[in-house]
Protein backbone atom coordinates (compact mmCIF):
# COMPACT_ATOMS: atom_id res chain seq x y z
CA UNK A 1 0.00 0.00 0.00
CA UNK A 2 1.63 3.27 -1.39
CA UNK A 3 1.31 6.41 0.79
CA UNK A 4 -1.01 9.08 -0.58
CA UNK A 5 1.41 11.92 0.54
CA UNK A 6 4.30 10.26 -1.25
CA UNK A 7 2.92 9.74 -4.21
CA UNK A 8 1.67 13.58 -4.01
CA UNK A 9 5.19 14.44 -3.65
CA UNK A 10 6.74 12.33 -6.14
CA UNK A 11 4.10 14.26 -8.55
CA UNK A 12 5.02 17.57 -7.20
CA UNK A 13 8.47 17.30 -7.26
CA UNK A 14 8.93 15.03 -10.20
CA UNK A 15 10.52 12.14 -9.05
CA UNK A 16 10.11 9.01 -11.21
CA UNK A 17 10.76 5.66 -10.59
CA UNK A 18 13.91 5.04 -12.18
CA UNK A 19 16.49 2.30 -11.70
CA UNK A 20 20.45 2.78 -10.64
CA UNK A 21 20.15 -0.77 -12.04
CA UNK A 22 21.82 -0.08 -15.50
CA UNK A 23 24.31 2.30 -13.92
CA UNK A 24 25.56 0.13 -10.88
CA UNK A 25 26.10 -2.93 -13.92
CA UNK A 26 28.24 -0.64 -15.98
CA UNK A 27 30.29 0.28 -12.86
CA UNK A 28 30.45 -3.04 -11.93
CA UNK A 29 31.94 -4.29 -15.58
CA UNK A 30 34.14 -1.20 -15.51
CA UNK A 31 35.89 -2.48 -12.21
CA UNK A 32 36.20 -6.11 -13.67
CA UNK A 33 37.10 -5.12 -16.98
CA UNK A 34 39.97 -3.26 -15.27
CA UNK A 35 40.79 -6.29 -12.33
CA UNK A 36 41.02 -8.61 -15.91
CA UNK A 37 43.57 -6.61 -17.87
CA UNK A 38 45.78 -6.19 -14.80
CA UNK A 39 46.02 -9.88 -13.63
CA UNK A 40 46.63 -10.76 -17.32
CA UNK A 41 49.38 -7.96 -17.15
CA UNK A 42 50.89 -9.11 -13.66
CA UNK A 43 50.84 -12.30 -14.85
CA UNK A 44 52.59 -12.06 -18.43
CA UNK A 45 55.33 -10.16 -16.58
CA UNK A 46 55.76 -12.76 -13.54
CA UNK A 47 55.90 -15.45 -16.09
CA UNK A 48 59.02 -13.78 -18.07
CA UNK A 49 61.56 -12.80 -15.49
CA UNK A 50 64.28 -10.96 -16.37
CA UNK A 51 66.66 -13.24 -14.07
CA UNK A 52 66.05 -17.40 -13.66
CA UNK A 53 68.71 -18.98 -11.32
CA UNK A 54 68.66 -22.21 -10.03
CA UNK A 55 71.12 -24.64 -7.61
CA UNK A 56 73.36 -27.09 -9.74
CA UNK A 57 75.27 -28.38 -6.31
CA UNK A 58 76.97 -27.84 -3.23
CA UNK A 59 80.13 -28.73 -1.76
CA UNK A 60 81.04 -28.19 2.56
CA UNK A 61 84.44 -27.70 2.26
CA UNK A 62 85.04 -27.43 5.78
CA UNK A 63 83.51 -26.01 9.31
CA UNK A 64 84.25 -22.43 8.32
CA UNK A 65 83.51 -22.92 4.24
CA UNK A 66 80.69 -23.86 1.34
CA UNK A 67 81.13 -24.04 -2.29
CA UNK A 68 78.23 -23.55 -4.12
CA UNK A 69 77.73 -23.60 -8.45
CA UNK A 70 74.68 -21.79 -9.26
CA UNK A 71 72.89 -21.68 -13.19
CA UNK A 72 72.13 -18.30 -13.86
CA UNK A 73 69.55 -17.32 -16.94
CA UNK A 74 68.76 -13.95 -18.16
CA UNK A 75 66.29 -12.48 -20.58
CA UNK A 76 68.43 -9.27 -21.11
CA UNK A 77 71.81 -7.97 -20.61
CA UNK A 78 71.23 -7.11 -16.64
CA UNK A 79 73.01 -6.85 -13.94
CA UNK A 80 72.30 -9.79 -11.36
CA UNK A 81 72.80 -9.78 -7.57
CA UNK A 82 72.22 -13.61 -6.56
CA UNK A 83 72.21 -14.08 -2.57
CA UNK A 84 73.31 -17.73 -1.43
CA UNK A 85 72.82 -18.92 2.59
CA UNK A 86 74.58 -21.74 4.21
CA UNK A 87 72.36 -23.66 6.74
CA UNK A 88 73.32 -25.63 9.62
CA UNK A 89 71.66 -28.60 10.49
CA UNK A 90 69.07 -26.71 13.15
CA UNK A 91 68.33 -24.62 9.71
CA UNK A 92 69.97 -20.91 11.15
CA UNK A 93 71.75 -19.47 8.33
CA UNK A 94 75.91 -19.75 9.55
CA UNK A 95 76.62 -17.96 6.11
CA UNK A 96 75.33 -15.67 3.30
CA UNK A 97 76.99 -13.99 0.26
CA UNK A 98 75.16 -12.01 -2.52
CA UNK A 99 76.85 -12.83 -5.85
CA UNK A 100 76.53 -10.08 -8.49
CA UNK A 101 76.66 -11.30 -12.38
CA UNK A 102 77.95 -8.03 -14.70
CA UNK A 103 75.55 -7.25 -17.64
CA UNK A 104 78.41 -7.63 -19.98
CA UNK A 105 79.03 -11.53 -19.01
CA UNK A 106 76.94 -14.26 -20.82
CA UNK A 107 73.71 -14.66 -20.33
CA UNK A 108 73.46 -18.00 -19.49
CA UNK A 109 75.95 -19.14 -17.26
CA UNK A 110 77.54 -21.22 -14.15
CA UNK A 111 78.82 -19.10 -11.61
CA UNK A 112 80.56 -20.95 -8.48
CA UNK A 113 80.74 -19.23 -5.05
CA UNK A 114 82.66 -19.59 -1.66
CA UNK A 115 80.40 -18.93 1.33
CA UNK A 116 82.65 -18.03 4.68
CA UNK A 117 80.59 -19.64 7.27
CA UNK A 118 80.25 -19.34 11.24
CA UNK A 119 80.30 -22.85 12.16
CA UNK A 120 79.72 -25.98 10.28
CA UNK A 121 77.20 -25.85 8.03
CA UNK A 122 75.35 -28.68 6.24
CA UNK A 123 73.37 -27.26 3.42
CA UNK A 124 73.66 -24.18 0.90
CA UNK A 125 70.25 -22.80 -0.47
CA UNK A 126 69.95 -20.45 -3.38
CA UNK A 127 67.67 -17.70 -2.47
CA UNK A 128 67.70 -16.61 -5.84
CA UNK A 129 68.87 -13.64 -8.26
CA UNK A 130 67.38 -10.23 -8.31
CA UNK A 131 67.97 -7.33 -10.69
CA UNK A 132 67.56 -3.45 -10.30
CA UNK A 133 64.09 -3.87 -12.00
CA UNK A 134 62.57 -7.38 -10.19
CA UNK A 135 63.04 -7.19 -6.57
CA UNK A 136 61.83 -10.33 -6.26
CA UNK A 137 64.53 -13.51 -6.40
CA UNK A 138 63.82 -15.62 -8.74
Amino acid sequence: MTDPHSAALDVRYGRTGRSRKPLLLGIVGTLALVALVWLVWVAFIQSNPPVASRLLGYKIASSTSATATIQVDRTKSVEAQCRLQAKASDFSIVGEITVTVPADSPRQQSIEATLTTQRAATAVVLVGCTTADAHRPN
